[in-house]
């Protein structure tokens, strides 16, 4: 960038958990550039309660915090707060790109208000499908709408690439960068390298250890039950095996699993774990249980296999290489799967030993440098 030039102004907008954790790699990497880019950073607080310990964690300061969360939001109520919020603060912050990932309905709604204003949109996590419209609802739509809005595509794998180049995104605006989740996993495990917090639960000496996270909008009902009647299924039948369960805040979530959990012997349903906390959780894990696309690509990296709580999942590279095995929502199904890498130990050893396809922990730099390449080209309001 030329001298008399001013730094590229980047307005990243998030909402929620996994945006932050996602999100703070880059934010981090933006900031180690401040004579060529000035970040400024907007929440929404889609989830105020679990975004900020990640806030805090990762040591972002926002200079907007919309403050959006109410008791029981719908969509619709995120989705106007978000917007009537972003509209005042992009026309105020006036930038040259603004910076969104993901999934999430503060990502779609980032978007479409910096497109409303004609400013460029950076997606970071581009690409991803499972070409279900309502599964998973509403993020297959959110984050096909924001591909749609998009300027600059930061793919996580070569898959994701094709899937854009297949609907028409130029090549040039696509580059393949890994996920900023694993940069972010790689920063918590040298953060907490020699300091092991307490966990909620410590299992007994020769107990295997079973991590599950199940939260998801599409699982709402009968997801949720049948996936809370497989796990007290497993816990019955081995008695080698302690579960572990750190509940959602969703209503929608805590009032089912309490309902047929609660009490279970070898059932532990616990608070949501910060970051740091749950990083050490998952690496002491036998087995993981999931719904989270997080989670799925976090694991590989710590040789702990998944078993995916979903129909479909738009990261198919941890299924097609054997790092994961998506298993749905039904009880016999579940079971059977988990009972399978209980019970075969040279299956349980294949997927553990499995490479992870989603990263090397350098994404956040890759993605931080094609946007100070595209700042020094064409990249400025107005321009």
């Amino acid at each position: 960038m030329g001298e008399a030039q001013e730094a590229l102004k980047v307005l990243t907008v998030l909402g929620t958990r996994p945006e932050a954790i996602k999100l703070a790699p880059v934010i981090r990497e933006l900031e180690a550039h401040p004579k060529e880019v000035r970040s400024l950073v907007c929440v929404t607080a889609q989830h105020r309660e679990m975004l900020d310990p990640f806030l805090r964690l990762f040591e972002i300061r926002p200079d907007w915090d919309l403050n959006i969360m109410r008791p029981n939001q719908s969509l619709y109520d995120v989705t106007v707060g978000a917007l009537g919020g972003l509209r005042e603060v992009i026309e105020m912050a006036r930038p040259d790109l603004v910076l969104v990932q993901g999934d999430t309905t503060t990502a779609f709604v980032a978007a479409l208000a910096a497109f409303y204003e004609q400013t460029p949109v950076a997606h970071v996590e581009a690409g991803l499908r499972s070409y279900d419209k309502r599964n998973p609802f509403p993020e297959e739509m959110n984050r096909r709408l924001v591909d749609v809005l998009s300027d600059l595509y930061f793919a996580p794998t070569e898959a994701a690439k094709q899937n854009l180049l297949r609907e028409g995104v130029e090549e040039h605006r696509i580059t393949v960068t890994g996920n900023t989740v694993i940069d972010a996993l790689f920063f918590v495990l040298e953060k907490t390298r020699g300091d092991e917090r307490p966990m909620p639960f410590e299992p007994r000496a020769g107990q295997r250890l079973i991590l599950v996270t199940a939260h998801r909008r599409e699982s709402f009902g009968p997801g949720i039950l049948k996936i809370c009647q497989a796990l007290r299924k497993i816990a019955e039948a081995n008695e080698d095996v302690e579960i572990v369960y750190p509940v959602h805040l969703n209503p929608n979530v805590r009032g089912p699993v309490r309902q047929i959990l609660h009490g279970e012997k070898r059932v532990h349903l616990v608070e949501p774990l910060d970051y740091c906390a749950f990083v050490q959780l998952m690496s002491r894990a036998y087995l993981i249980l999931t719904d989270s696309g997080g989670i799925q690509e976090e694991a590989p990296s710590l040789h702990v296999p998944v078993l995916v709580l979903r129909k479909t999942t738009e990261r198919p590279e941890g299924i097609e290489v054997g790092a994961a095995q998506l298993v749905g929502t039904e009880v016999d199904s579940i079971y059977q799967a988990v009972q399978r890498l209980l019970d075969d130990e040279a299956e349980y050893r294949r997927m553990a030993s499995v490479p992870n396809p989603y990263g090397d922990g350098r994404a956040g730099r890759r993605i931080v440098e094609v946007i100070r390449a595209w700042g020094k080209g064409y990249g400025r309001r107005g321009g």
